[in-house]
């Protein structure tokens, strides 16, 4: 099963992004790919996913570029974080695969972005003023560097979101099994008394037979 992501241009002053964050959830034996399109070559490409639930936390992954040639291949993957240059203009593929699984579905969180950073185009096309444009120039590198700061805030709080999300799991998951092994105790606990009354009853019958 093939899923689409459109993707959302986004502009913000010296840097253009075209970036998708999406939560999906691949069923067992699902390879579901999402695109992503590079109108030129040389752009920066940014790649996050974690697994949130499902199995072992794990999953198969794949991009491919244009060509159909592979560019990251992952197999029983948790999370991972990359970034590439599309060295080729076109539609690259994220692919998700589910296969090793045989009934447990895996939701999956990730973010695709799509980055031109202008600034170097920029610095080639004119040279550093003063005045007005030194203070703009000021400004907007003090701006990237915010943006910078920001995206590293918003990767941390989805490490530990997935962090958070597996620790609950893994919470529930010992409780189903506290609570079954308890059930399972009492259920043995019970059937040894009711097997201990009837030896003793069979034991003391017998006696009073041989001593008749």
């Amino acid at each position: 099963m093939l899923a689409m992501a459109t993707l959302v241009s986004l502009s913000f002053f010296a840097r253009i992004v075209d970036a998708t964050a999406l939560t999906y959830n691949v069923g067992a034996h699902e390879k579901a790919c999402f695109y992503a399109w590079a109108d030129v070559p040389k752009k920066k490409i940014a790649f996050y996913f974690a697994v949130q639930s499902g199995g072992s936390f794990d999953i198969d992954v794949e991009v491919k570029d244009p060509k159909l040639k592979p560019i990251l291949t992952l197999e029983k993957e948790r999370q991972g974080d990359y970034v590439f240059t599309a060295n080729e203009a076109g539609e690259y593929s994220f692919c998700f695969s589910n296969d090793m699984s045989t009934f447990a579905e895996k939701v999956v969180n990730f973010e695709i972005s799509v980055e031109h950073d202008k600034r170097a185009a920029q610095a080639d096309q004119k040279e550093k003023g003063s005045g007005t444009q030194a203070r703009a120039e000021a400004m907007d590198e003090s701006l990237f560097r915010l943006t910078g700061e920001l995206a590293r805030v918003d990767r941390m709080q989805k490490y530990f979101r997935t962090r958070e999300n597996r620790s609950f799991s893994t919470v529930i998951s010992t409780e189903n099994r506290i609570f079954w092994f308890s059930l399972t105790e009492s259920a043995l606990i019970v059937a040894m008394a009711i097997m201990q009354v009837y030896v003793v009853r069979t034991f003391f019958s017998g006696s009073r037979r041989s001593h008749v």
